[in-house]
C-alpha cells in the first residue's frame, strides 16, 4: 500500500510539473505574440510595450517556479 502511495505521489507530481510547464509556455507565447502585434501597430511605443512584456514574462515564469517548486516538495514527501 506504501508503494502506490509514493507512486501516486510521484505521478501526480510529474503531471503538476508538466501542467506548469505548459500553462507558462502558452502564457509567454500568448504576452510575446501580443506585444509584438502591439510594436508592429505602434512602432513608437515599442520600448515602453517591450519593457511591460518583460514585467510580465518575468511574473508569468515566478508563477511557474513556484508551481514546479511544489511538485518537487510533493514528489520527496
Amino acid at each position: 500500500m506504501a508503494l502506490e502511495n509514493a507512486s501516486m505521489g510521484l505521478l501526480s507530481a510529474g503531471i503538476g510539473a508538466g501542467l506548469a510547464a505548459i500553462g507558462a509556455g502558452i502564457g509567454i507565447g500568448t504576452l510575446a505574440g501580443s506585444a509584438l502585434e502591439g510594436m508592429a501597430r505602434q512602432p513608437e511605443a515599442s520600448g515602453n510595450i517591450r519593457t511591460n512584456m518583460l514585467i510580465a514574462a518575468a511574473l508569468v515564469e515566478g508563477v511557474a517556479l513556484f508551481a514546479q517548486v511544489i511538485c518537487i516538495i510533493l514528489a520527496f514527501k
